[in-house]
């Protein structure tokens, strides 16, 4: 069986947050957050990436995160 974990020190605790950006034009400008995006991070190294909040749900991501 594969062992599962963060990619780069194999730590199995994750946890999430949620970050807000603006684009570019106008809403730079006006610093309108519009882009929604999960963070997911390894507790042990702070490992990160990034998956758009709108097209992803939090139990995917994690599990996607760890090779699943």
């Amino acid at each position: 069986m594969k062992k599962r974990g963060c990619i780069k020190c194999g730590g199995t605790e994750a946890a999430t947050k949620e970050i807000a950006t603006t684009g570019n034009g106008l809403s730079k400008m006006f610093d309108i957050q519009h882009n929604k995006f999960l963070v997911v991070y390894c507790k042990n190294c702070g490992y990160s990436e990034l998956y758009n909040k709108e097209s992803s749900t939090t139990s995917n991501v994690i599990d996607f995160f760890f090779g699943g």
